[in-house]
């Protein structure tokens, strides 16, 4: 079995030290996976740096002593991968994070694009950025990653269509062959520097956003045959381009 694996903020010590993993993620390891002495476990800050630990003991119910038996630091992989996801409906949105955090996104950002039916405004809009947020920090857990996606702020049309500019790839997931576009399977990609692929809502990206992506630098591209829900097209176009960049290699 993978060892589990847990977050902490820092590293207090180098390898062959000690170190204790308190409250919530303390809890978890103690009270809900029950770990015993000479387990092993993986520590991270989910930021690239991590350590092989074996448990040493417990303290109470929520505190968990290890031994870091190794430190590395895995540096950022090469090109950067960052989708653009318009906010779904419901509980869509969580989904559609965990997924492309399990495949291996390096960071999502929120689109309120114009045909969203989802609105993030005040403390809703806080609290759902929180839960994205959340939902990639579990799910980074879950699939053993040890660099967690960022989840940036709420952007705009005009804020996304400045990424796009930025970006040494970028592309607009299209419906259908219309406006040029060009299959996602074919396109030239850069080997390394930043991707920026753009999903839009259920409704599909409106022509005014689309001709300022273009603008922007952006190519409207096509997965394929069917069309995907929006909360499942990034995770499929992102599974793409790690395969085709050599990431999954």
């Amino acid at each position: 079995m993978t060892a589990p694996v847990f977050v902490v903020e820092h590293f207090a010590s180098g390898p062959g030290g000690r170190y204790v993993v308190d409250g919530p993620e303390g809890r978890h390891a103690v009270s809900v996976k029950r770990l015993r002495p000479g387990e092993d476990v993986i520590l991270t800050d989910g930021a690239g740096r991590w350590a092989d630990c074996v448990v040493l003991g417990t303290e109470g119910k929520d505190r968990l002593i290890v031994q870091l038996d190794s430190y590395t630091e895995e540096p950022p992989e090469q090109p950067r991968i960052t989708v653009v996801q318009a906010l779904p409906k419901g509980d869509r949105g969580e989904l559609a994070v965990e997924t492309m955090t399990e495949v291996g996104v390096d960071a999502i950002v929120p689109w309120q694009a114009a045909r969203c039916i989802t609105q993030w405004k005040g403390d809703r809009g806080l609290k759902s950025l929180a839960k994205w947020r959340a939902t990639a920090r579990e799910a980074g857990k879950q699939s053993r990653r040890v660099r967690f996606p960022e989840v940036a702020d709420l952007a705009s049309t005009k804020q996304v269509a400045a990424l796009l500019a930025k970006a040494d790839f970028a592309a607009v997931l299209h419906s259908d062959f219309d406006y040029g576009s060009e299959p996602l399977a074919t396109v030239e990609l850069p080997a390394e520097g930043e991707i920026v692929l753009v999903v839009g809502p259920e409704g599909g990206v409106a022509s005014d956003e689309l001709a300022l992506f273009r603008e922007a630098g952006a190519q409207a591209c096509v997965l394929g045959r069917s069309v995907l829900r929006t909360s499942t097209a990034g995770t499929a176009a992102a599974a793409l381009l790690l395969g085709r960049t050599g990431r999954w290699d």
